[in-house]
């Protein structure tokens, strides 16, 4: 049950629409994640088992067993991460629409990746490739707006960012345990790549049917056909600003698949370990997402976000040292957490502020969009510069796009009296 639909109000004088609703006291009790946040939270768990087997594996498998160069790769991996912004903002006014079919849109989203795990078994040209991979974005893409509406409407102003952590965590968790299994299965079987591409396809399907059983569906009253529906250039003023500085911040945003390699390349990590890099990532990932998030409550969303790019940046500048010492991965993973912890989750919990309840997923689609374009012209332009110049060039030069744009970012981010003025104007 939304936590907006389930306290009482008064039939003689309904609230007009709003970004917000209006505080209300909770007197003599913590404020507390919802139930729904934590439901969904299981979804993504497993689902991201499913989906971070698939991705651990997926650069040697391209790169070593299909011979891509990096600028194919660098394609794929656009592709991958990039395409689901051409449907999100479709995902979410549909999501939108009807009253509210947040739950609807999410199953075909989390269904239609699931449906994509097996046909990497038969693809084993660029094409094919690139189009499985752009069906399972766009399963993505349907499902990401959807599922944050949901955690943010079932979820109080004041304790959000720590809902979006308490999620992300529980997120995480799966990517942790993505990769070990993908590792595990590499190491203890013949067809290796072949196994885990099943084996995900299996675990997919079961989110699927945890989102269906145990998710609510909306619960909210019926609308009043007399009241006017917010439209989405009302919400369009104060998502300006937050649109701007992921976009600029997500040009410069290097794909985790080019982290691993460049790391891969610098330490000589050989082909059966490297499965495990991204549980580093992930570790760290896991172990800030809800402090970051309580954080950002108390701080502010945007400095916490702002933060979490400086540690992207000092990322860059570990793997340009093109140092040997044992704790450059240890420190290069951590960093690497860090920046997930600390943007991820923290974006949508900033953006949600401004966005009326009618339109929270179509509003939410429009930052995202803007990021995954932003990190699919990135992956693009990252795997031309590395055929070209070679990755440390390449790395060289994203470093100083990303310190360009986080100056810029941090003289556009949105302040809170601006947000509030926007959002009721």
């Amino acid at each position: 049950m939304y936590v907006a639909d389930s306290r009482a109000t008064s039939p003689a004088s309904p609230a007009p629409p709003s970004a917000e609703p209006a505080a209300r006291p909770l007197a003599g009790r913590r404020r507390a994640v919802g139930s729904t946040v934590f439901a969904l939270g299981t979804v993504s768990l497993i689902t991201d088992v499913s989906s971070e087997m698939v991705t651990a594996v997926l650069p040697l498998y391209l790169v070593a067993g299909l011979g891509l160069s990096p600028l194919g790769f660098g394609l794929l991996d656009g592709v991958y991460n990039g395409f689901s912004a051409l449907v999100r903002l479709v995902g979410g006014r549909f999501a939108d629409s009807g009253g509210g079919r947040h739950k609807t849109v999410a199953v075909l989203g989390y269904g239609l990746s699931a449906l994509c795990k097996p046909l990497l078994l038969v693809a084993g040209t660029l094409p094919v490739i690139g189009a499985v991979l752009a069906a399972d974005r766009t399963g993505k893409g349907l499902r990401t707006a959807p599922r944050d509406a949901m955690i943010s409407l079932n979820s109080e102003p004041a304790v959000r960012g720590r809902a979006f952590g308490v999620h992300r965590a529980m997120d995480t968790a799966g990517a942790l345990l993505g990769p070990l299994v993908a590792f595990l299965i590499l190491r203890y079987t013949v067809d290796g790549y072949d196994a885990v591409f099943t084996v995900s396809f299996c675990v997919a399907v079961l989110g699927v049917l945890v989102l269906v059983l145990f998710v609510p569906g909306s619960r909210g009253a019926a609308p009043d056909p007399a009241a006017s529906r917010p439209r989405v250039r009302q919400s369009w003023a104060p998502l300006i600003r937050p649109t701007v500085c992921a976009a600029l911040l997500g040009l410069a945003t290097v794909s985790d698949a080019f982290v691993y390699l460049i790391l891969q390349r610098q330490l000589g990590v050989s082909e059966r370990w490297f499965a495990l890099l991204p549980l580093g990532t992930a570790a760290a990932f896991l172990l800030l997402a809800a402090p970051l998030g309580r954080l950002s409550d108390r701080v502010g969303a945007w400095p916490v976000f702002l933060g979490g790019h400086v540690a992207l940046l000092a990322v860059y500048a570990l793997l340009l040292t093109h140092a040997h010492s044992p704790a450059l991965p240890y420190a290069v993973l951590l960093l690497h957490g860090t920046f997930y912890a600390a943007t991820d989750g923290v974006l949508m919990a900033a953006a949600s502020a401004g966005i009326p309840e009618g339109l929270r997923s179509s509003g939410l689609a429009v930052v995202g969009t803007g990021q995954a374009a932003a990190r699919f012209a990135c992956s693009l332009g990252f795997g031309a510069a590395w055929t070209a110049w070679g990755d440390r060039t390449a790395l060289a030069v994203a470093a100083v796009l990303l310190t360009v744009a986080a100056a810029m970012a941090y003289a556009l981010r949105p302040h809170p009296r601006t947000t509030a003025t926007e959002a009721t104007a």
